[in-house]
């Protein structure tokens, strides 16, 4: 009896050490040291922030931010794998294992928080208006009732400003931001809005046609998006962003990146997703 104890109790040891090397296997960090590859998804269309030149070149602070995660977790820029992460399917890419992480200007949002996991922020953000330049009857989210506003499918900015500011506005949904800026070029809407430090990029694009109006109005906390149950990867992201931000290049990524676009350098946020 005492040998058929004793071999239950070893048993059991086994079967939990088994689960523990199996729940370490989910982890990103380490999937990361065990392949030496990472499949991240970012924004393809997003000038400043998320951008595809080629097949092979991808820029951005998010991209800066996601290869600096990536070399933290033992990866090298040429080991990641990029895809595109659209706003509407951010939560399935994570969910499903299409990604190991997500960096694309994803707000940590408590819905969200119910279906993946987040690290950071590492970028705040308000939400903010993009216009034509003759446009001068759109000063704020208050003056948008009757107006055609566009926004990407499955984000809350466009159902925001209809909700507290002007119930009257009009709902145009496409699935990139740039197919919303295209609408706009076109006037057919009458704004754009999301988070301005992706507006401001649009802007910088088109000069002489596209400008921000307003303050901003909201606060956007852009987080590292991972697997729901991932504590281990998300402490491990949560150290790589600190690390970025006291060594510079978290400052240097922005100034090259959004500098350009005169928006405002702000302060590096604090991590709050433990």
């Amino acid at each position: 009896m005492r040998f058929r104890f004793g071999a239950v109790l070893l048993a059991i040891a086994l079967l939990g050490t088994g689960c523990a090397a199996k729940g370490d296997g989910n982890s990103v960090a380490a999937r990361a040291a065990a392949t030496d590859k990472l499949t991240i998804g970012v924004g393809f269309d997003q000038p400043g922030l998320g951008r595809k030149i080629t097949d092979t070149w991808f820029e951005g602070f998010d991209v800066d931010v996601a290869t600096y995660v990536a070399g933290e977790l033992g990866v090298a820029a040429e080991n990641i794998v990029w895809k595109e992460a659209k706003a509407p399917d951010r939560e399935a890419m994570i969910q499903d294992g299409r990604v190991d992480l997500v960096v694309a200007t994803y707000s940590i949002t408590e819905a969200r928080k119910q279906r993946v996991g987040f690290a950071g922020p590492y970028f705040l953000a308000g939400q903010g208006l993009l216009v034509s330049q003759g446009t001068t009857n759109i000063t704020g989210p208050e003056s948008l009732d009757g107006k055609k506003l566009c926004s990407v499918k499955n984000s809350t900015s466009a159902q925001k400003v209809k909700e507290r500011y002007a119930k009257g506005a009009q709902l145009v949904e496409y699935f990139r931001y740039s197919e919303c800026v295209n609408a706009l070029l076109v006037r057919n809407v009458d704004a754009v809005t999301t988070d301005d430090v992706i507006l401001a990029g649009f802007a910088t694009q088109h000069p002489e046609l596209l400008k921000l109006v307003g303050k901003p109005f909201s606060e956007e906390r852009y987080g590292v998006g991972l697997r729901r149950e991932d504590a281990d990867g998300k402490a491990k992201v949560n150290a790589a962003i600190e690390k970025m931000i006291s060594s510079g290049a978290w400052r240097r990524s922005i100034e090259k990146h959004i500098g350009p676009s005169g928006y405002p350098v702000p302060a590096p946020p604090a991590i709050t997703e433990r």
